[in-house]
């Protein structure tokens, strides 16, 4: 059914709502609210708290009176009163309220309630007459879009679920919904959009985030079956010692761990589809080392691709200081290569000469042809997605995949969001490495954390300096540029150097090269330092506003540092000085496993867009939060391995609706599952 269609929606109309993604009326149906007015509870005046949020029953008590503060500004205000107590009411700039509202009549007033020194107050309230329809309702609060206001969105929301809920086919059968207490979908429809109680809106939720999960969970167990599975890249069993007694350090008992694992899966006639998930400096690229080694004894070659250009020339002088020594040549492909080099590198690659490619998006073009490819390494699983690997995967013969992830999460989550792949764990760090001091700190702070960051690189040390933009919409250019010239000034004659998110990726690069290099002592961001990036004598970050990140941001951040021989510390500069905000950031003085720390991000704060598209390549999340719904998730991975287990194929007339979910889910983010 065509927008159109619906009462009110016009060319202007349809434009919104495609700002919004929303592209049919069907997709009304599923824009589901993102949060909830409840204006069921209702008090008396005399039980008002201050910060309540609630509706009260009262008269008007004074006819309201206008008041021009200024040019643009006018206030209306006016007294109401319960059989409990007076109270006042303000308006700003709604001149028509004084039309709506008659002296002496009842009206219940909805709004966030002030109740300290004098009478109780209310600005800008909602009002109905009572038994109106919105009149003690619990009303949706949806995402919207400039000129296009909640009444409007949730009046042709209305109009859509009228039309078109009854018609709805319900893709969970009947037994699983029984087996798991679910309604049915048209009734959490109805109750997601327009609920009775708050009890109707949390069993509405439960039953469409378990569809949502369940539907992505079937999508990716579908696209793990469909991964070419026979290969005929045979890596045979070979003596690995020659290549683990040539490392400079021993490999923890993680590593070797993921090793073996991983030198399983190449041994099988099926292609490896492994993710290796390690905390920030566990040693993830001496596995991929490890694994391209026995590729290359095998006569494979291997193909690592990293996020930037930056990345790509660390993991070569990593991968060649480790393999070079046994004959192994490398090449590097990134697209600021000079013509010769670019060249000469596509030489070594397509003659077999290189039997490691390390490069970036440029390993993607046609020109990149791979001699025998047989194993695929992915950096940073969050910046490439399945469509990527699948077109690096396709310049060999079904190679063996590999991917590398700094990030931690839960293994329950690792498990369904990256449910296409198997997991290896390194949960240790490799001995020796000095822990980074860190510090939660106020304002107060501010001049021993300036002569902190002077005498470290007094002493040859250099700092990352990280300052989120603290206004939403402001130009964060200005703000760095701002912040790191007041810096340099302060640090003089240290160089100071600025990254920020308007320069152009070879401005960035080049920033970051100079920073690498030693020529800048500290380097100021509103972005998150890029991860991976290897400055052994950046011994200091300071992160201002710290309140504004996750902990498992701060925690990568805090992994730039503490990579060389120095003592590295981290300063965690907040500006809440409120005992709960500093009481979550003092978790990242307590501990620094990444594991236990991303289990409390997302308890305390939700993943956020974690498990959006933008990262990872998968199919966005629209109601379902992997912080607050880990019950349900439990569940879904239960109920998925029993349809799989009776049903590989979903082809069973009962389970027919949910794989045209899953495929429909997936080819919007254009991943097939065929």
């Amino acid at each position: 059914m065509e927008l159109t269609e619906l009462r009110g929606v016009g060319p202007a109309r349809q434009r919104q709502l495609l700002r919004l993604g929303l592209t049919r009326a069907e997709d009304l149906v599923f824009h589901f609210p993102r949060a909830y007015e409840d204006r069921s509870v209702v008090k008396r005046l005399a039980e008002v708290q201050d910060g309540d949020r609630c509706s009260v029953l009262a008269h008007v008590a004074t006819r309201p009176a206008a008041v021009r503060i200024r040019e643009g500004m006018e206030l209306l205000k006016f007294r109401i009163f319960d059989d409990s107590a007076f109270a006042e009411v303000t308006f700003f700039n709604q001149p028509w309220v004084k039309d709506r509202l008659e002296h002496g009549e009842a009206y219940l007033f909805y709004g966030s309630w002030e109740a300290f020194r004098g009478p109780k107050r209310v600005t800008n309230p909602s009002f109905e007459r009572p038994g109106s329809p919105d009149a003690g309702a619990i009303l949706p609060i949806y995402r919207t879009t400039a000129g296009l206001s909640q009444h409007v969105l949730g009046g042709l929301v209305g109009q859509a679920v009228e039309r078109l809920a009854p018609g709805l086919e319900d893709p969970l059968p009947e037994d699983l919904r029984a087996a798991y207490q679910l309604v049915p979908l048209q009734q959490a429809i109805g109750d997601i959009h327009r609920p009775g109680s708050s009890a109707a809106v949390e069993r509405a939720r439960r039953r469409l985030v378990f569809e949502e999960l369940l539907v992505l969970q079937l999508g990716l167990s579908r696209l793990g079956r469909h991964a070419p599975n026979e290969t005929s890249v045979r890596i045979d069993p070979c003596d690995m010692t020659p290549f683990y007694e040539g490392l400079p350090f021993r490999l923890t008992d993680a590593q070797r761990r993921a090793v073996e694992e991983g030198l399983a899966d190449l041994r099988r006639p099926v292609a490896m589809n492994r993710l290796v998930q390690g905390d920030v400096g566990s040693g993830k690229t001496a596995v991929a080392a490890a694994l391209a080694y026995a590729a290359a004894r095998s006569g494979y070659q291997t193909a690592l691709m990293a996020p930037t250009e930056i990345l790509a020339e660390q993991h070569l002088r990593t991968l060649s200081g480790m393999l070079s020594p046994h004959g192994i040549g490398t090449a590097l492909l990134t697209g600021g290569l000079r013509a010769a080099a670019r060249r000469e590198a596509l030489l070594d690659i397509s003659s077999g000469r290189a039997a490691v490619a390390v490069g970036t998006h440029a390993l993607l073009e046609e020109q990149a042809a791979f001699a025998a490819l047989g194993l695929v390494v992915t950096d940073e699983q969050h910046r490439f997605g399945v469509a990527q690997r699948s077109r690096l995967a396709a310049k060999g013969d079904r190679p063996h995949l590999l991917v590398m992830s700094a990030t931690p999460i839960p293994r329950t989550l690792a498990l369904m969001i990256y449910g296409d792949l198997d997991l290896s764990v390194i949960d240790q760090l490799p001995a020796g490495r000095r822990k980074v001091e860190t510090y939660v700190v106020d304002e107060s702070m501010r001049p021993r954390i300036d002569r902190f960051i002077k005498k470290l690189l007094g002493e040859g040390r250099q700092a990352f300096v990280v300052c989120p933009l603290v206004e939403e919409g402001e130009d964060d250019r200005k703000a760095v540029q701002s912040y790191a010239k007041a810096l340099g000034a302060l640090l003089a004659p240290h160089r100071v150097e600025a990254l920020h998110g308007r320069m152009k990726p070879a401005e960035k690069e080049a920033v970051m090269r100079r920073f690498a290099a030693g020529e800048t002592a500290a380097l100021v961001s509103t972005t998150v330092v890029e991860v991976g990036v290897d400055v052994p004598n950046a011994a200091l970050m300071v992160v201002e506003n710290a309140e504004q990140f996750g902990l498992s941001q701060l925690h990568q951040l805090r992994g730039r540092v503490g990579r060389g021989v120095h003592q590295s510390y981290c300063i965690l500069l907040s500006r809440n000085r409120g005992e709960r905000a500093m009481e979550r950031l003092k978790t990242l003085c307590r501990t620094d496993d990444g594991f236990e720390i991303a289990q409390m991000d997302l308890q305390l704060r939700g993943p956020g867009d974690f498990f959006g598209r933008r990262q990872h390549g998968l199919p966005a999340l629209h109601i379902a939060d992997m912080g607050r719904d880990l019950e349900v998730l439990r569940e879904v991975g239960e109920a998925a391995a029993q349809l799989l287990a009776e049903d590989p194929a979903l082809e069973g007339p009962a389970l027919r609706a949910l794989r045209g979910r899953a495929e429909a889910l997936f080819e919007r983010s254009e991943i097939s599952l065929n």
